[in-house]
């Protein structure tokens, strides 16, 4: 049994890896900015430390009261996304300081252009601590979801058809939440120092797949777009959605023995939640 320091521990993902850690026996303080984040933490069994990511002194007090640390927390903040990532590296270096030589494990989530942080993180691995970056499939499905899927839902409402982009044979990993949730427990019980690990259930689903199973609950056509239309029909999701990025998990699969044994996304979609409201 371990004593974890959970970053983000209320959040879509880690309010399932606080649960996750609990069920395997594990003692969890979450960190959380909010009195109500505490009360949630205390409700599910664990202990909250009040607090935020700017709380160098904070962070690294928690990190040194146990016996390892997950780091989810990240600010969204596509306004500032360099302070976002300068932020999180500050939190790693403060959170790594105070387990540096003690072999215990520190867990980060990969961001897009996070390049700094992951160069922390492989260099804390060289000086004692047991280290692993986990990188998640674009989609992480799951029930409360406010990620790319419901954007794509939004859309196809807003516009009245449910788009992709050319044939749609592009395709885009995703992984279940739960699924995640044991991966993120795993590394911090078991990954070698310095491990890469592949958040992905569904190594690849063709984006019109999607499209058409968003488009027949919403009763609007699956429409083929161009790649010139895709920036004012998606917004921001423009890139993405034309993106083919297939991914596998078969070596984290291999090194960690975890199994995504939870629904796929299209398998979620037509379970009817995404399209409640």
């Amino acid at each position: 049994m371990m004593r974890i320091f959970v970053t983000g521990s209320t959040g879509y993902i880690g309010s399932e890896v606080v649960r996750e850690l609990l069920n395997a026996g594990h003692q969890v303080v979450g960190l959380t900015r909010s009195e109500n984040g505490a009360a949630w933490l205390e409700a599910a069994g664990a202990q909250a430390q009040l607090g935020t990511l700017e709380d160098l002194a904070g962070l690294h007090r928690g990190a040194a009261a146990a016996d390892g640390v997950i780091h989810l927390a990240f600010n969204h903040d596509f306004s500032d996304f360099a302070g976002s990532l300068a932020t999180d590296l500050h939190a790693i270096e403060a959170m790594g300081e105070a387990l540096e030589g003690s072999g215990k494990p520190l867990v980060i989530t990969a961001h897009a252009n996070g390049i700094a942080s992951e160069n922390a993180v492989i260099g804390l691995a060289e000086r004692g601590v047991r280290t692993s970056i986990v990188s998640l499939a674009p989609s992480v499905h799951g029930e409360q979801d406010k990620g790319f899927v419901p954007q794509l839902i939004q859309t196809a409402r807003m516009k009245g058809f449910s788009a992709y982009i050319g044939d749609g044979a592009n395709c885009w990993p995703a992984v279940h939440r739960l699924d995640a949730a044991s991966l993120f427990r795993l590394a911090a019980e078991s990954a070698p120092a310095g491990s890469r690990l592949d958040g992905v259930g569904d190594e690849g689903i063709p984006f019109r797949d999607i499209a058409e199973v968003i488009g027949r609950h919403l009763n609007v056509p699956a429409v083929s777009i161009s790649r010139e239309e895709a920036a004012a029909h998606f917004g921001f999701l423009g890139t993405l959605a034309a993106l083919h990025i297939p991914r596998s998990s078969e070596q984290t699969q291999a090194l960690l023995g975890w199994r995504p044994v939870q629904h796929g996304l299209l398998e979620d979609l037509e379970q009817g939640h995404y399209f409640k409201h």
